[in-house]
């Protein structure tokens, strides 16, 4: 801000430089060749008043806006708090390589993404809430900007993908349990909005629990829970037969671990109870629960530094998948 409260202006950096406001675009744009005595006493300026050029003029500097567009999922079905840990991951890694970020709503769909790439905006896109058939991936291969998406949608051939492996952590949730001798096991799911939209870690992670279940000779039932106590406690009684609950979904653990408390189901003595879901989430249950953890900080990370190498131009793997890690804190037993 200026002395005068105002956001600083080139006409206030060519005053303190000593310049006219034009020497201060050529050095902000690099179009004409400034000496370098003049284009020091401008950066010099540009310092000490602490001028932030608009995205426009910085894309004119170098063809680049410095700012990065994430679509937020911000629909139904998804649980906000896990949301925000990706997104803050995104934002604190863009930051830390000197980019902005656009935040776009996932609800925009392919519009969105023509909008915001069709301008001078941005540079890249990190994408997530991936659905399998995704309408917004052929758009993504018809844009001049570079992509990544926090998730896997069918035929990801040329695109750039990071996300865990939801198929093998259903799988290792099933292992785990089988292991255990439990023969009678249930998925309580994500919100049925989130299947229905046949998004791509939901699908995934109900394909991997059939296909272990299928090893182990076992029927897995998959029942799509709501993130409120009624369809928590409704769930829980549907599945009155097993000994092994696997919960994906964040939004519902405490509701079914509150309502198997009140149907006098003890945890694990009665039911041995895991999760797919972040580490905080798993701890603060009671009890802590085994999960087998969401990498949500690891992956934005991950995603903003393959956008970041794709942008320098180099050539990076086209699928990440995380491998999945399963933490036993005490909630699963043998029966």
């Amino acid at each position: 801000m200026s002395a005068a409260g105002r956001p600083v202006t080139i006409a206030d950096v060519a005053r303190h430089a000593g310049v006219s406001a034009s020497t201060v675009s050529y050095v902000l744009s690099g179009k004409r060749t400034i000496s370098a005595r003049t284009r020091d006493r401008v950066r010099a300026s540009i310092r000490a008043l602490g001028y932030y050029p608009h995205a426009g003029a910085r894309a004119l500097a170098g063809n680049r806006a410095n700012v990065i567009a994430l679509a937020l999922p911000l629909r139904d079905g998804m649980h906000l708090p896990v949301v925000m840990q990706f997104a803050t991951a995104v934002l604190t890694t863009a930051r830390a390589a000197g980019q902005d970020v656009l935040l776009v709503t996932a609800d925009e769909g392919a519009a969105g993404l023509r909008r915001v790439a069709g301008s001078a905006m941005v540079d890249g896109l990190v994408l997530m809430d991936v659905e399998t058939h995704d309408l917004r991936v052929p758009v993504l291969r018809e844009l001049d900007r570079p992509s990544v998406l926090i998730g896997l949608p069918a035929g990801p051939l040329g695109l750039t993908c990071v996300d865990l492996d939801f198929e093998r952590a259903g799988a290792l949730c099933v292992e785990h349990l089988a292991a255990l001798g439990h023969r009678r096991i249930a998925l309580l799911g994500a919100p049925q909005a989130v299947y229905d939209r046949d998004t791509g870690f939901a699908r995934r992670t109900r394909d991997g629990v059939a296909l272990a279940a299928g090893r182990h000779g076992l029927s897995v039932p998959v029942r799509a829970v709501e993130p409120v106590y009624p369809a928590a406690l409704a769930a829980v009684e549907g599945c009155p037969a097993a000994t092994g609950l696997i919960v994906h979904n964040e939004g519902a653990v405490d509701h079914v671990l509150t309502a198997l408390r009140a149907l006098g189901r003890r945890v694990p003595q009665d039911v041995s109870v895991l999760a797919i879901c972040p580490d905080d989430v798993a701890v603060s249950a009671t009890p802590a629960l085994t999960n087998v953890q969401v990498p949500a900080a690891r992956v934005g990370r991950l995603a903003v530094t393959l956008l970041m190498a794709r942008l320098a131009g180099a050539e990076v793997a086209g699928t990440t998948l995380l491998a999945p890690v399963l933490t036993d804190r005490g909630s699963t037993a043998i029966v």
